[in-house]
């Protein structure tokens, strides 16, 4: 695994904490209305549960290196997973995050592909 690897892994696992952080606390409700009203959990429960999966996946990139190989590969599945709710803020004009315009929110929707390359890349 390459120094850029390593980088890429600790990045992303910094902001998957912080995000995971924020699900639970400051950017609860915003996150909430990211929730599409097909998820069977309700909004609260889902943005908590999808909080304490950052959280995890987030620490364990960055204190399991050994493991790296297959949490990038969880991370990678975990934005696939949420991926559904960008979708759903676009499509619904959605304002949250400072994505307060349609451009801004289909410029979302591209920066989830990239999530996924960086946690694939994370792997090694």
């Amino acid at each position: 695994m390459t120094d850029a690897h390593r980088v890429a892994g600790l990045t992303l696992g910094v902001i998957l904490t912080t995000a995971g952080v924020g699900h639970m606390t400051f950017q609860r409700k915003e996150f909430q209305a990211q929730v599409p009203d097909f998820v069977p959990l309700g909004a609260d429960a889902t943005v908590l549960a999808s909080g304490v999966a950052e959280i995890g996946l987030g620490l364990g990139l960055v204190g399991l290196p050994k493991q790296r190989r297959t949490l990038g590969a969880l991370t990678a599945a975990f934005f696939v997973a949420v991926f559904p709710g960008n979708i759903h803020q676009y499509r619904n004009k959605i304002d949250a995050f400072g994505l307060d315009s349609d451009r801004k929110r289909l410029i979302r929707l591209f920066g989830q592909p990239a999530l996924v390359a960086l946690a694939l890349y994370a792997r090694g």
